[in-house]
């Protein structure tokens, strides 16, 4: 009689210590086990990474390092490491939170616009993506890649249609680039490849007439309008005579791209490169620019008119002046010139 009560007192209390293991086991599994005040935290695991890695990203999340070790140990996690953008809820467990980094890979959105070149262009999508700048440039300017779309190294920006588009955080510079590619065949379509054939101009063309016609002018209502006076002055066989190609020739000659200039010169006029559309006839080798899918919708659906002259409206800021003589623009120019002066804007 007596043994059985022994054994019946070890029967409980293997009972409660099993019980008491059954519920730290549980507690480690699914107690809330996050310190962010948010709903959520974004974690993001770069591609090769270690264990050790993972855990330095998910520190300043964590309560308790020790315990999600634990879980990940118990759940293979840190053998199977993946790469990618992933979600943590608050108040997960550490289940969650591993199953989360597990298999949660969630795109993120990425956008981009008004890049001047392709470095400009690298930098932008390297800060939204795991790609860095270098890997990108390379992807960019790959000869194979550039034969292959009948680009050039000068017309390789008008591959990248501005927008906004989801990507894998992960996605390396080549898929990046390839997904480009193929969203700037989808924008392409029939009826702005018809449109731009009407012009007798060609996709490229119209995406560096549309960068000329941007940075002329920020006001999306006039660009159709500016858009016209180009395509007028093409049609005459005119140069462009666009200030902003000169703008550009002179930091592409300087190879100072960081140069502001509000007001060009005589002298910048004389400056010796295809860009510049007061010495070269014809559309510039490529786009100074790239310029928002309104400045390219504007070069094929232009505003019809005779306007071959505009300069900046000095009693309405932001538009500008139309003539259709030299006449009228001259009037219209030294009402400018004088208002330039008054600002003491010398360059």
């Amino acid at each position: 009689m007596y043994i059985k009560k022994i054994l019946v007192v070890i029967l409980l209390m293997g009972a409660v210590a099993g019980g008491i293991f059954a519920y730290s086991v549980y507690g480690k599994f699914f107690d809330p086990n996050t310190t962010f005040n948010n709903e959520e935290a974004n974690v993001y695991i770069r591609t090769g990474a270690m264990y050790g890695d993972v855990r330095e990203e998910l520190k300043p999340f964590i309560e308790d390092m020790e315990s999600l070790d634990a879980v990940a140990q118990r759940k293979g996690y840190i053998n199977n490491i993946r790469p990618g953008h992933f979600v943590i809820k608050k108040n997960s467990g550490n289940n969650d939170i591993i199953n989360s980094i597990r298999s949660g890979n969630i795109p993120v959105k990425i956008s981009f616009n008004n890049q001047e070149r392709l470095v400009d262009l690298a930098g932008r999508i390297s800060q939204q993506l795991e790609a860095d700048s270098t890997a990108l440039i390379k992807a960019f300017t790959d000869e194979e890649f550039l034969e292959k779309n009948n680009l050039t190294k000068e017309t390789a920006l008008t591959m990248y249609i501005p927008n906004t588009y989801e990507f894998y955080w992960n996605t390396d510079a080549i898929d990046f680039r390839d997904r480009m590619a193929k969203e700037h065949d989808r924008f392409w379509n029939e009826d702005r490849l018809a449109k731009a054939k009407k012009l007798n101009l060609t996709p490229t063309e119209v995406y560096t007439v549309a960068s000329i016609v941007q940075k002329e002018t920020a006001r999306v209502d006039e660009r159709p309008r500016v858009a016209g006076v180009y395509l007028n002055r093409l049609k005459r066989g005119m140069k462009l005579d666009a200030d902003p190609t000169v703008i550009y020739a002179v930091k592409k000659q300087k190879n100072d791209f960081d140069i502001v200039i509000k007001r060009v010169l005589y002298k910048d006029l004389e400056t010796d490169s295809p860009y510049n559309t007061y010495r070269y006839p014809g559309v510039p080798p490529g786009p100074i620019f790239m310029p928002d899918i309104s400045a390219i919708d504007a070069v094929l659906n232009p505003e019809l008119h005779d306007y071959i002259y505009f300069v900046a409206n000095v009693s309405k800021p932001g538009y500008h002046m139309f003539a259709k003589t030299a006449a009228q623009h001259n009037a219209n120019r030294r009402q400018y010139i004088e208002w330039i002066n008054k600002q003491g804007i010398n360059r």
